[in-house]
């Protein structure tokens, strides 16, 4: 039933031309240079620290490593950090 409804989704998107994070509950992550990182539909987080922001996506997680992180804006799916970013990486976790 899931990979049905994960079908019906991607062929939304397709023909209706909807954007895929709205549809697909994927999360949007806007970055401003390495300095502001800005996420949409997370699932909370999990882990935040000067160095380190680990958040729960609906498939997965979203690792983000730097310096000097400072917590600007959280909201219940949103988030804005800014710092120093080095690194941004999806964890698929089955």
């Amino acid at each position: 039933m899931a990979r049905l409804k994960q079908k019906v989704k991607k062929w939304m998107t397709r023909s209706l031309e909807l954007p895929a994070d709205v549809v697909m509950d994927l999360p949007r992550i806007t970055m401003i240079g390495h300095l502001h990182i800005y996420i949409e539909n997370h699932r909370g987080v999990k882990k935040f620290t000067n160095e380190e922001l680990r958040l729960n996506l609906q498939q997965g997680e979203v690792l983000i490593t730097g310096e000097d992180f400072v917590l600007k804006t959280i909201l219940p799916e949103e988030i804005l950090v800014e710092g120093k970013i080095l690194d941004v990486r999806y964890i698929n976790i089955s």
